[in-house]
């Protein structure tokens, strides 16, 4: 990694030419078409997802009316585009599958550690929260919306995560999101943060040392065999402490373990990596 990135989008910006090895190029054009959408308050116009996808008019015509036609765009009233009910349910859906997969051992490690669990997905260039157990003891938690889109390079589980990717694939996955600052602690130089990632790569964790929120720390580590999920504690930084380290990973790595030796893993990843 060199240089520092400039850009700060969250947007593909052409996710035709972004074509997913032994893909349906047409699936693979609705489903970018999609995200665009998502990345989009207020809905879109067809000019708009031309100009961020490369994708020609009629073609994205052709796609989207398709889409509208099963419920997974709407048109509004202004003509514009938006995702549709139908995606609701399947994200319900999803979301129930994951948490049936990952509470009983969040909760477990949640009640070890005394302090929150979190479980994370790569998501293209950024990170999401797909489940989450707050500690019981304590009243002062820490809490991140399930469903919720983060940078990677600001947070605990989005550094494991990128370590775990080639070099070059983790610079350029930062350097398509952006690094923005989200507190004076970020790490905002792609150098300075290759060498991070480097030595999470050899200590087999990774620190959120107030990257993306202030007097916040998580510590998180990817679980086996599945390279884009990984499972965290997160906790006030006066009481999840740097001396807390050597106590509290061990804990964790027994947990993204015992995750990793599930039989039915494979449906948080889709596949069996």
């Amino acid at each position: 990694m060199t240089g520092r990135p400039q850009a700060t989008s969250t947007a593909r910006t052409d996710p035709a030419a972004e074509r997913r090895p032994g893909g349906v190029q047409s699936l693979d054009r609705a489903f970018d078409l999609l995200e665009l959408m998502a990345a989009t308050e207020g809905g879109v116009g067809l000019s708009q997802l031309a100009a961020t996808s490369g994708l020609p008019v009629p073609t994205i015509h052709r796609i989207v009316r398709t889409l509208v036609s099963s419920g997974y765009v709407l048109q509004l009233p202004s003509r514009r585009y938006a995702l549709g009910p139908r995606l609701i349910g399947l994200g319900a859906r999803a979301t129930t599958t994951l948490d049936a997969w990952a509470r009983p051992h969040l909760a477990a490690l949640a009640e070890r550690t005394e302090e929150t669990a979190n479980m994370a997905m790569l998501d293209g260039d950024m990170v999401v929260y797909v489940a989450q157990v707050p500690p019981l003891r304590h009243t002062m938690r820490m809490f991140t919306e399930v469903g919720r889109r983060v940078f990677a390079h600001c947070t605990g589980v989005g550094k494991a995560l990128l370590a775990q990717l080639p070099e070059d694939t983790a610079r350029d996955l930062v350097l398509t999101a952006g690094m923005p600052a989200q507190t004076d602690r970020t790490i905002t130089d792609l150098d300075v943060f290759a060498g991070e990632l480097r030595r999470i790569r050899q200590q087999g964790y990774a620190v959120d040392d107030g990257e993306q929120e202030r007097g916040v720390r998580c510590v998180a580590v990817p679980i086996p065999g599945s390279p884009t999920i990984a499972v965290s504690v997160s906790g006030p930084a006066g009481r999840l402490t740097p001396e807390s380290l050597p106590q509290l990973v061990p804990v964790l790595m027994s947990a993204a373990d015992d995750l990793a030796r599930r039989p039915d893993r494979h449906t948080a990843s889709g596949s069996r990596d």
